[in-house]
């Protein structure tokens, strides 16, 4: 009776331990949760929201233009060497909190919109105060913050192969690769940094929504290829 006591005892952490290990594999390899930071991506995004970012979705499929996405902008918009310096301990309970949505991001961590991919050139902007894409304006205002310009800085880049152009919704208020411009990277995030999709929002209950993949037509898709 004793042993079969002491093994119910041991069942509970035994079941704790496996249920988090599953649950760490899995933010690890196929979904992250990500504590949005700040308001760059309003309205979107709101400051505290909890969003998933799908880690696996890439493999299947390239990035495309209006994905958000979550990256590691180490040596693109902050200094390579500016790392968290954390003793390992702290680092693993930093780790397993961050993989549960319970601790915020790393400085490092950045959530944007891709407006360009290898190969575009985005052009700001047209009569229209519109950014162009291959030539081709964008439409916008699915996801623009309210009363936002899409950008009053002039910009006119053609995207590396590999890289990325990014801006926030919230265009007034984003640090983007517009601000990164004159930086080593010139403001492009490797496609090889980013972490996965931002796909849907998880918290708080009352927003709990898909993000959606805005319709650019096929204009601006086309002129990519010409």
């Amino acid at each position: 009776m004793a042993d079969r006591e002491r093994q119910s005892w041991w069942d509970i952490p035994v079941t704790i331990a496996i249920a988090l290990a599953v649950v760490l594999l899995i933010t690890t390899f196929v979904v992250k949760p990500f504590s949005i930071p700040s308001g760059s991506m309003e309205n979107t995004l709101q400051i505290g929201d909890r969003v998933l970012v799908n880690r696996m979705v890439y493999r299947f499929r390239d990035i495309e233009r209006g994905d958000v996405v979550v990256f590691n902008g180490s040596g693109s918009f902050v200094p390579a060497e500016v790392v968290p310096d954390r003793d390992p301990i702290t680092g693993a309970l930093v780790w397993v909190g961050q993989s549960f949505g319970l601790v915020a991001p790393d400085s490092t961590d950045f959530i944007k919109r891709v407006i360009g991919v290898g190969g575009d050139r985005v052009t700001c902007c047209d009569e229209q105060g519109r950014i162009l894409v291959n030539g081709e304006p964008l439409e916008e205002s699915e996801y623009l913050f309210p009363g936002d310009a899409p950008s009053l800085q002039p910009f006119d880049v053609e995207v590396p192969e590999g890289t990325l152009w990014v801006m926030g919704d919230h265009r007034s208020a984003s640090a983007d690769s517009r601000v990164h411009l004159g930086d080593p990277g010139g403001g492009f995030v490797p496609e090889d940094s980013v972490v996965g999709r931002a796909m849907t929002v998880v918290w708080p209950l009352n927003r709990i929504s898909n993000i959606p993949l805005p319709d650019y037509g096929s204009a601006v898709t086309e002129g990519a290829s010409n």
